[in-house]
């Protein structure tokens, strides 16, 4: 029997290692091809050739077979096809590597710096109100007062001797996600739409994990806007639609009004140019040489309606052209919200850093 062993280096990966970092390349491509298995599997392919991914102990045959064992692809009509499992598999790979670039983000917990009923218990103490669950009374302090007012020999015990461990305020928050899919998202040949999805995925990803009382919906605008679930996502295409953000607004706007939650807010990805919107009598009203100020001008007024109910859009913005960007910066000023201007790289920092923030806003009606 022969072994063979290679030079080991710091930076030397295990075979699982090796695996995992496979299927999290996999699950990438799996994202720019639409979910399209066997067009992954040659751009795997490719990239095995050009960088010499793959050595003798683990082959793109051997990676299929463990993707099947491991239920995240499946044979139907003798064509591979992602399996609900593999979606899934796609939204962790999408956060793990999005985290792995937060150098200076929060560390992701869900509670505020401020105190209410919640779950996890402070060292601070106050007094017992009704509503207060009865395992947070803190027995030394409880008995003190009742000692302090009576004396130990004539104990007695009254509701104003309760004192009760303060909590932690957690919040829950409604999400909706707006992701632009009209054809300037693959414009001039730059791939705005991949990172974009990546960011929707690993997002949904957190929230079902980490805050599963939370409310996330996904809305795709193009021509109109619509619902997306979390297993379409990874096979949304960029189609040869206009950009009708109003539509996209409309509909996370009545979204959130079902939701009854205080924190409310919209992330919409987006090139930035509405060209878009329906008439009063239901026709699609486009232009796509410009910024129209018909078209504007409705849309400024959703942004004006979002911040009348209490909903703050964050606009994350993939292009950087003048034009562009003077828009967003009205309708930013019209909804009092924020604008982001980011490189197609970093937007994941971008969104998870003012996600975890949202959460941690204390607003009016929580005090």
């Amino acid at each position: 029997m022969h072994l063979r062993y290679s030079k080991w280096t710091p930076n030397s990966l295990t075979d699982e290692q090796r695996l995992q970092a496979l299927m999290s390349l996999f699950s990438y491509l799996l994202i720019q091809t639409s979910g399209d298995v066997d067009e992954a599997l040659d751009w795997l392919r490719q990239l095995a050739e050009q960088y010499a991914l793959f050595d003798p102990t683990m082959t793109v045959e051997d990676l299929i077979e463990k993707l099947k064992e491991q239920g995240i692809i499946e044979d139907a009509k003798d064509v591979l096809v992602l399996t609900t499992k593999g979606v899934q598999r796609i939204r962790q790979d999408a956060l793990r590597q999005i985290f792995t670039s937060l150098k200076r983000a929060p560390d992701g917990s869900h509670e505020t710096p401020y105190t209410g009923r919640g779950i996890d218990r402070l060292s601070e103490t106050k007094k017992w109100s009704f509503g207060d669950l009865p395992t947070n009374i803190d027995l030394t302090a409880t008995l003190t007062n009742a000692f302090t007012r009576d004396g130990i020999d004539d104990f007695s015990l009254a509701e104003e001797d309760l004192e009760v461990y303060e909590t932690e305020l957690t919040t829950t928050c409604a999400t909706v996600l707006m992701l632009d899919i009209s054809h300037s998202m693959i414009l001039y040949g730059e791939d705005r739409i991949t990172p974009a999805k990546q960011v929707a995925l690993a997002l949904a990803e957190l929230i079902q994990t980490r805050f599963p009382k939370d409310f996330l919906s996904l809305v795709v605008f193009g021509d109109d806007a619509k619902v997306v679930s979390l297993n379409e996502l990874p096979f949304l295409q960029v189609g040869p639609y206009h950009t009708n953000t109003k539509a996209g607004l409309q509909l996370a706007r009545s979204l959130l009004r079902r939701c009854g939650n205080v924190n409310k807010q919209i992330f919409m990805v987006t090139d930035g140019k509405p060209s878009a919107m329906f008439d009063n009598a239901g026709r699609l009203y486009k232009n796509s040489f410009g910024l129209d100020p018909r078209i504007v001008n409705k849309t400024l007024d959703e942004a004006v309606q979002c911040r009348r109910e209490k909903i703050t859009v964050s606009t994350f913005m993939v292009a950087r052209d003048p034009y562009l960007i003077n828009f967003v910066e009205e309708f930013t000023k019209a909804n009092h919200g924020r604008a982001y201007y980011s490189t197609l790289n970093n937007l994941g920092e971008y969104i998870f850093v003012d996600y975890i923030r949202n959460r941690r806003k204390k607003f009016s009606s929580q005090r």
